[in-house]
């Protein structure tokens, strides 16, 4: 069964607001500058670990290996066998 829709309320629709024009004076010609934006990064100890592992050089994993480094030991084998 369908029942019509007696009491409906339209919304109001309010005119778009118009931007204000900045109003130009002569001899005005001042330019703002806003400071840029900075974000603060905190890493984790494992995060910070995990990053000098990546960015270390061959020769430095070869040396860490060398002194009993497991880590850079596994690393060595996986390089070894790719």
């Amino acid at each position: 069964m369908i029942n019509a829709i007696s009491n409906t309320v339209q919304p109001q629709i309010e005119p778009a607001a118009q931007p204000a024009k900045a109003a130009a004076q002569p001899g005005s010609n001042q330019v703002t500058q806003q400071a840029p934006v900075t974000d603060t990064v905190q890493l984790s100890s494992g995060a910070k670990a995990a990053l000098q592992e990546l960015s270390e050089t061959p020769t430095q994993t070869a040396k860490e290996a060398a002194s009993g480094d497991a880590q850079a030991r596994r690393l060595l084998a996986k390089e070894t066998h790719h």
